[in-house]
């Protein structure tokens, strides 16, 4: 949610700060803008709108710091407090003009700071929780840029990623974290900031991820980390292993259609040097569990949300069904505020593609709070959920730029699964069982491949129900939380109301909404419950709604039975997931698109939920 970007150097800084927003733009945004400081006074350019309107204003300025500028700051917002128009667009300014800042998260205590900065006449223009910051910085500046956001920070209650500049000491930046992500990009004689490394990827591969209550004051020098009592901190130098050509989209006509089509070679990397057939097992050295730490382990819990939650629901019957122990499966908001009981025995694993995700962190810091093992399944290296938790396990599926999550969702569910051999061959799996189910994750990229074969047949399936309102998803044992998974892959990106229920429940309400005009997407692949889902699927078309029937390659009498047909390749049950998935996210991918939908960029969605 909201994008910074922020350049010192010797570049022309409006450039490279539009062409950073644009890399952000995929974190969901209604407004944008840049400030840059030049020749003793600071310029602002920012409108409601993309990126591409604000790029058209910058190029078109005749404001001198926008044009001659070399240090700067940008910000692309997902409104929280206030609407998107300019006013509440960032960078924001204090009254004297004299200081911009841009800020990420929510500022809890801003009525009472706002309240407290008018008793000394300074009045705030906009109506958001933001503005209140950098007043209060402006407010507090006594000759030094650092200490006036040290001691404002030390009165704010919430959650903050900022940068923020003055014209009074233009040859510096100041950046600080609590709760939303900042990384440094360490150039050539150049520093950038962001919130997300796919920002400055073009311009280095040396990144420092602030940690909370950090603050880095970026001078031509080079650049000094503090925290917020101003005593030095060390952070770690780490390499980004992204490649800048993997955030464009190339030949597709989205990003998301391209992220689907790297499944095969994303989950080639999330499995890669991580399967040990001689032994029957997984290696996941990032989890630094012995067999007899694993052996140790009796419970367990899967924290994340949305996509993420919906791949710990595999995990969850992949491990209860081949290791023996109790697994569950929690919203992470509901594990965070409802006191969960967890003892040290509980192994907790979250699950956030970002490795920021608010709730999922917070889950994180109780279950660490409460005794428990704690460990992370992430795609970004370096991300707060990654660094907290201290194990885990690293996707290695390269950037996601789509909003609705596809690759990240497989390669999840393929991590979740070595994860679940893993444990069980420290338990009650022998070695034969284990090898044949290495051989089988070994195989999902060429499942995976076989689905993208069918793409012109499911576009064919999925343009006859473009017009639908409303469609229902049902699957039972490892199929239903692939069903959760692609009503929500509708919903996301083509409007189209769509639930997703275990097939069971739908005699228990759901039947009531079925009509000519409601598709239901019914998982009928070859797995235990099949034939239950089958006579559900049945009376879905005795109440004359459409079916559209997901079957395993070879099971022609199903298929038979209905007009509309997805054939996925025929795997093993705990393997199916992953295959059914694409296949959904293919259908909801060319019914967006059939209805002209912004596919990449919902409206109302953001990629990295960072706040509550």
């Amino acid at each position: 949610m909201c994008g910074i970007v922020g350049y010192f150097g010797k570049r022309k800084a409006s450039d490279i700060l539009v062409d950073g927003l644009r890399r952000l733009e995929y974190r969901g945004y209604d407004s944008a803008g840049i400030a840059c400081v030049y020749d003793g006074s600071i310029d602002v350019v920012k409108n409601p709108g993309k990126i591409r309107a604000l790029r058209e204003r910058v190029q078109q300025s005749p404001l001198k710091s926008i044009k001659n500028a070399t240090v700067g700051i940008g910000h692309t917002r997902w409104a929280t407090h206030g609407q998107p128009n300019e006013v509440n667009a960032h960078p924001h300014q204090d009254v004297s003009g004299h200081f911009a800042m841009v800020h990420n998260g929510i500022i809890e205590n801003y009525k009472a700071i706002r309240s407290g900065l008018a008793k000394h006449g300074i009045e705030c223009v906009s109506e958001t929780d933001s503005e209140v910051l950098v007043q209060l910085i402006a407010f507090c500046y006594k000759g030094n840029l650092e200490e006036a956001v040290s001691e404002a920070l030390k009165q704010v209650k919430g959650t903050y990623g900022i940068v923020v500049m003055s014209d009074h000491e233009p040859d510096k930046l100041v950046a600080a974290r609590c709760g939303s992500p900042i990384v440094l990009g360490l150039g050539r004689n150049e520093t950038l900031v962001a919130s997300d490394a796919s920002a400055i990827m073009p311009h280095t591969r040396d990144a420092v991820y602030l940690e909370d209550f950090d603050m880095a004051v970026i001078t031509a020098d080079g650049m000094e980390m503090f925290d917020l009592q101003r005593a030095p901190v060390n952070r770690e130098v780490m390499a980004m292993d992204w490649d800048a050509g993997a955030a464009e989209k190339g030949e597709y006509a989205h990003f998301m259609l391209k992220e689907i089509y790297e499944q095969p070679s994303a989950i080639r990397n999330a499995i890669r040097g991580r399967l040990d057939f001689e032994m029957g097992t997984a290696v996941l050295s990032g989890l630094d569990f012995s067999p007899r730490d694993a052996a140790m382990i009796n419970r367990v819990l899967v924290v994340g949300c949305g996509t993420s939650m919906h791949a710990g629901m595999v995990g969850e019957y992949a491990i209860e069904e081949m290791a023996g122990i109790l697994a569950e499966v929690e919203q992470a908001a509901e594990f965070r505020y409802r006191n969960p009981i967890i003892t040290p025995s509980d192994l907790v694993v979250a699950i956030s593609q970002s490795g920021e995700t608010a709730d999922t962190l917070a889950a994180v810091r109780e279950a660490k709070n409460k005794g428990a093992v704690v460990a992370g399944i992430c795609n970004v290296v370096g991300s707060t959920i990654a660094r907290e938790t201290g194990r885990g396990v690293y996707l290695h599926a390269g950037p996601e730029i789509g909003v609705a999550s596809t690759k990240a969702f497989t390669c999840q569910v393929s991590v979740m699964l070595m994860m679940a051999l893993k444990i069980a061959r420290t338990r009650r799996m022998p070695l034969n069982d284990g090898e044949v189910l290495g051989r089988w994750i070994e195989r999902m990229p060429e499942l995976v491949e076989k689905v993208l074969e069918q793409n012109d047949a499911i576009k064919a399936v999925a343009q006859k129900y473009a017009k639908c309102d409303n469609a229902f998803f049902i699957g039972r044992g490892y199929l239903f939380p692939v069903a959760l998974e692609g009503a929500l892959k509708l919903k996301e990106i083509s409007y189209i109301h769509a639930e997703g229920y275990h097939a069971a429940e739908l005699k228990h309400g759901p039947i009531a909404l079925l009509q000519k005009n409601t598709p239901v997407i019914a998982l009928l692949n070859d797995v235990p419950g099949k034939d239950k889902t089958l006579g559900n699927a049945e009376e879905c078309k005795a109440r004359n709604a459409p079916v559209i029937a997901v079957v395993s390659e070879g099971d022609e009498k199903i298929a038979d039975e209905f007009s509309d047909v997805i054939v996925v390749p025929d795997c093993p049950p705990c393997i199916t997931p992953v295959p059914t998935a694409v296949a959904l996210q293919l259908l909801a991918y060319h019914i967006a698109a059939a209805r002209g939908c912004e596919i990449d960029q919902p409206r109302n969605l953001a990629k990295s939920v960072t706040v509550e």
